[in-house]
């Protein structure tokens, strides 16, 4: 007759392990400012522009293997200006927001 060994626990806590990686996260990660999103935003938006450049002048002097990157770089660029809009339209609409509330 087989004999059954009892079941042992995977971890010691009574949190499951996916549980502990986010309360990790949550108490390791500093909290953002609005500024850091800004900048991180017009960064974002710099960078693409550049890219847009670089793949404009590899194409206008033939370097560029595959003209897709050129397209694919400008679509970048759009979403990121795109988002940069939204995110101080947000902004705008939330400061207009706050000036509304009387004390």
């Amino acid at each position: 007759m087989m004999t059954f060994n009892e079941i042992s626990p995977l971890w010691e806590t009574t949190q499951m392990p996916l549980q502990q990686k986010q309360t990790q996260t949550q108490q390791e990660s500093p909290a953002l400012s609005f500024a850091d999103v800004f900048r991180s935003a017009i960064k974002q938006v710099a960078d693409a522009q550049n890219e847009v450049a670089n793949a404009d002048y590899l194409l206008a002097t033939g370097q560029l293997d595959n003209p897709a990157y050129a397209t694919i770089a400008v679509a970048k660029a759009e979403l990121s200006v795109s988002m940069l809009t939204q995110l101080r339209t947000k902004a705008l609409d939330a400061y207009n927001e706050i000036m509304r509330i009387s004390m």
